[in-house]
């Protein structure tokens, strides 16, 4: 950062030595000056042209290098997204979807827009609260001050953590949306005359789905609000979102994560740090009273998907009939392990970030993965979050056809005896969302935030790392640069470091930034952030940049 910083200054010194340069040889006294332009229009002209250059010049700090190979991706990955959306929309509107058998395909169509929309939020608004903690709120309190409510109401007590723990059951839940609005129900149904191939690999594995939810709900707006955390939750959107969070942790569902929290946080010998004070009378009794409520919500929901899927009566014995019912459990777990371990190292490698190299690995694969992830200039880090990106939200899809069931209610075929209406609720497979946001999400996280180095020594890892380095490398989900770009213009986003300034500039300014350090971590599950960086400070996630060799020779 501060050899960027130094560049930085550089560059802009040049500029203005420029810009002054030609001023003077237009108006050569100031004299001349007063007599055309008043002195109030010539301060309001001065703050213009500071503004502008502050612009320019983050905007030119995030510039990323166009490469006949980047633009090949970037025109490859934008016709994937086309072509995703086409399939997947023909298909709504032949009525082989959960939604549009249910309903009809416009209300699957408009449900899944509106699931992608959220989608937008939820994911931008995490990048936001995730990354601005650390910033001294005083300074975008009056230009933005829907955001300084947002932080306001994020920041109090252990409320990012209830925000948190809400926003990953509402990502889980509308990744189930979108899969029963797009998803077949009966792989055999013809769509726009493909080949059965096409449409097993785009519709039945699901990667049109995995390509639209991921450029268009998740990683365009990641690359946007990772550097403009400040005016991406500047809205009532933003805030109505933070609320059902906090609705969705407030109800208990959720719950038992806080046992497995306690649990490894006692295993480890590391204290969770908490903002509040301890619980006591009622508190106390409500909160563990929830978590024992979860407990039981979860062990009904494992039961349901297990006897299901033993019986040949979820989506998977349609999809997938080569399969048999016991590959199929063993099949689950393994989904929600890869899930699991991804989750988990997301926490592990930002945790393991602000920690010296002497430190970060203790055995061969570790060094190994820290060699691999830190590479450079750091690239391979954001490499590995969309990359990782794909792989969690595919297993997400297949995790969604493992826990949909296909009971016809009224069949007296009902499990476990429950209700016709029950059963209809149950064959939507939302009891999925509930196992792995607490089994194969939150519960990784937090062990790996309690053992970050345990995690990077795993030989799994590095296999992970480097599946997640390809799969970002094919350039499937490019196009979210140009989409991030396109959004920005229209938008009028600006750059963190127009309002707040680079993390140095605000040092320089009294108002540096609060330590963060790896014992905040334990027990929080605040290192899953898309940023694991500063406010205003210029890294890898704007996209397949240069070297830093290229960079300081190009400054």
């Amino acid at each position: 950062h501060h050899r960027r910083f130094i560049n930085h200054m550089h560059r802009t010194s040049n500029k203005n030595k420029c810009s002054q340069f030609q001023f003077v040889s237009i108006f050569p006294n100031a004299t001349a000056i007063d007599r055309l332009y008043p002195q109030p229009y010539q301060n309001h002209l001065a703050t213009m042209t500071d503004d502008t250059q502050k612009e320019t010049s983050a905007a030119e700090s995030h510039d990323i290098a166009l490469t006949p190979f980047t633009l090949i991706r970037y025109v490859l990955s934008i016709g994937m997204l086309i072509f995703s959306i086409i399939i997947v929309g023909a298909l709504m509107f032949t009525g082989n979807t959960r939604v549009a058998t249910e309903t009809n395909p416009w209300v699957s169509l408009i449900v899944c827009i509106l699931a992608i929309v959220w989608l937008t939020m939820i994911e931008g608004q995490q990048a936001s609260l995730v990354g601005l903690p650390p910033v001294d709120p005083d300074l975008y309190k009056d230009s933005h001050p829907i955001t300084y409510k947002n932080a306001a109401l994020a920041f109090k007590g252990d409320n990012l953590d209830r925000y948190l723990m809400g926003r990953q059951f509402m990502v889980l839940l509308i990744v189930f949306v979108i899969n029963q609005c797009s998803s077949p129900l009966d792989p055999k149904v013809d769509v726009l005359g493909l080949p059965d191939g096409v449409k097993f690999v785009f519709l039945d594995i699901g990667l049109a789905m995995i390509v639209f939810t991921c450029i268009l709900g998740q990683l365009t707006t990641q690359v946007n609000a990772s550097h403009m955390m400040i005016d991406y939750v500047n809205n009532y959107f933003a805030i109505f979102t933070l609320y059902t969070c906090f609705a969705v942790e407030f109800s208990g569902i959720m719950h038992s994560s806080y046992l497995i929290q306690n649990i490894l946080s006692a295993a480890s010998g590391k204290p969770i740090i908490s903002n509040e004070p301890p619980k006591e009378g009622f508190t106390f009794a409500f909160f563990w009273g929830r978590v024992l409520m979860s407990l039981a919500i979860l062990g009904f929901c494992l039961a349901v998907t297990l006897v299901a899927l033993l019986n040949g009566q979820t989506s998977v014995a349609v999809k997938y009939p080569a399969i048999p019912p016991e590959l199929a459990v063993v099949l689950l777990f393994v989904f929600m392990s890869i899930v699991g371990m991804l989750e988990g190292m997301q926490i592990a490698f930002f945790a393991v970030a602000k920690l010296p190299a002497s430190e970060r690995g203790t055995s061969f694969f570790g060094r190994k993965t820290c060699e691999l992830l830190f590479k450079g200039n750091g690239q391979n880090l954001p490499g590995f979050m969309i990359g990782r990106q794909l792989t969690v939200v595919c297993s997400f899809f297949l995790v969604g056809s493992f826990t949909s069931l296909t009971i016809e209610p009224g069949t007296g075929e009902n499990i476990f005896g429950v209700s016709d209406s029950a059963q209809s609720f149950l064959n939507w497979g939302f009891q999925g969302a509930v196992i792995t946001t607490i089994l194969a999400s939150i519960s990784w996280q937090l062990a790996a935030s309690a053992y970050p180095i345990a995690f990077l020594n795993l030989p799994f890892t590095y296999i992970l790392l480097v599946v997640a380095l390809f799969l970002e490398w094919t350039g499937l989900c490019s196009g979210a640069w140009v989409l991030a770009r396109i959004q920005k213009s229209v938008t009028g986003m600006q750059y963190d470091e127009v309002y707040i300034g680079t993390p140095e500039e605000r040092m320089a300014n009294n108002h540096g930034d609060k330590e963060m350090n790896i014992a905040q971590d334990v027990g929080h599950l605040t290192g899953g952030g898309f940023g694991g960086y500063l406010a205003g400070s210029h890294d890898a996630l704007d996209g397949p940049i240069q070297s830093k060799d290229a960079i300081d020779e190009a400054a």
